[in-house]
């Protein structure tokens, strides 16, 4: 039985994470779903998420993807992204703040195509700040500002 997976986190400017893992957690259009070591074949349509990779010494990397698509086989995990970024590089704030401003757009109904697809990366980003100023021990209040 192995012992672990091969990640590799890809988006079109090139490798954004790639090691071993325990687990990963990514969301799809059909729900969560979590890959463990020795999972069976899949490959599945990602949408914007902030995936969860653990590596074999504990360590959780969260990342922002904005959708895509998840292959395992034989131990090997890609998910393939046409955005990514590692949690630790999202400024929150700059994120929770450019959502907020396009919050008068959705409300009116006057989103485009593209203003959904920059809203979904911009949720994804938020959800990955937060999940890894959770993790690192930082208490986030919206806005970005720190709880004391």
């Amino acid at each position: 039985m192995a012992t672990g997976m091969q990640v590799d986190v890809v988006a079109p400017d090139g490798m954004v994470w790639q090691g071993e893992a325990v687990s990963v957690i990514v969301r799809t259009t059909e729900g969560d779903i979590g890959i463990l070591t020795d999972h069976e074949p899949v490959m599945a349509a990602m949408v914007p998420c902030a995936a969860e990779v653990v590596t074999e010494d504990g360590r959780r990397e969260i990342i922002a993807v904005g959708g895509g698509f998840i292959s395992v086989y034989h131990n090997r995990v890609a998910l393939l992204s046409d955005s990514a970024t590692l949690a630790s590089e999202v400024s929150l704030t700059s994120a929770q703040q450019a959502l907020a401003a396009m919050q008068p757009k959705v409300d009116s109904g006057d989103m485009k195509d593209q203003d959904w697809v920059l809203h979904h990366l911009l949720e994804a980003q938020v959800k990955a700040g937060e999940r890894y100023n959770q993790l690192h021990g930082q208490d986030v209040m919206a806005g970005g500002e720190r709880r004391d």
